[in-house]
């Protein structure tokens, strides 16, 4: 079996969610300490220049605590810029007029949610439910076996492969065990000249749409 250990996110990257699509089981490492260098708050876009952030904001107080207690910052008025560079990144991106409505409906809906794990896992169904994939995930808080070192939750849980976040060893711990969820990211048009691996599955959806499944085929 495979064990894929990350920490939740809104809209993971390719490399994630291929690690999300091979894995037997999914945890998601609530219980970690929560991190800025993290993606739990944030996705990464393509724009001209090349790439960009676009970040949720959390309260302050909370930082330092695990990532099940951190709650989004209601307070900040960061909606407007945050809609503002996926408008203006993707505006001319194939699908983008198809799931405009239904995405600003999405984003929208944060402020229903007081903490930030419970919108991830929200946002995060929908863009499956876009992608017309099913995927189960774990909490680590509720996984009997869960260790903050991978090793041991893979031995614990039984597991052959161990696939971990990538590129996040400046807020997860490693393992020389791990394996790469994708060996060669593919690569598909973006809205702007070039490719640029690394970008969050809206990317995937808003220049593929429909037919990302041609691209979701290349990460089992």
């Amino acid at each position: 079996m495979n064990v894929a250990i990350l920490t939740p996110q809104f809209a993971p990257n390719l490399y994630d969610l291929a690690s999300v699509l091979k894995a037997g089981r999914v945890v998601l490492a609530d219980v970690e300490k929560w991190s800025r260098k993290g993606r739990t708050h944030r996705a990464r876009i393509r724009n001209e220049e090349g790439v960009q952030w676009i970040n949720l904001p959390v309260v302050a107080e909370d930082r330092k605590k695990p990532i099940k207690y951190v709650r989004l910052d209601h307070s900040q008025r960061w909606f407007e810029s945050f809609w503002n560079a996926i408008h203006h990144n993707y505006k001319n991106a194939t699908w983008f007029d198809f799931y405009e409505d239904e995405l600003f409906a999405d984003f929208s809906k944060v402020n229903e949610f007081e903490y930030l794990l419970e919108f991830n896992q929200h946002f995060f169904k929908k863009l499956c439910t876009y992608f017309e994939i099913e995927v189960s995930t774990e909490l680590a808080s509720s996984v009997e076996g869960y260790s903050t070192f991978p090793d041991e939750t893979a031995k614990n849980l039984n597991a052959h492969v161990l696939l971990l976040e990538y590129q996040s060893k400046n807020y997860q711990r490693q393992s020389l065990h791990a394996v790469a969820s994708l060996e060669e990211h593919p690569v598909y048009t973006q809205s702007y000249p070039g490719f640029v691996s690394g970008c969050s599955s809206l990317d995937l959806l808003l220049n593929v749409g429909p037919e990302s499944y041609r691209i979701l085929e290349k990460l089992w």
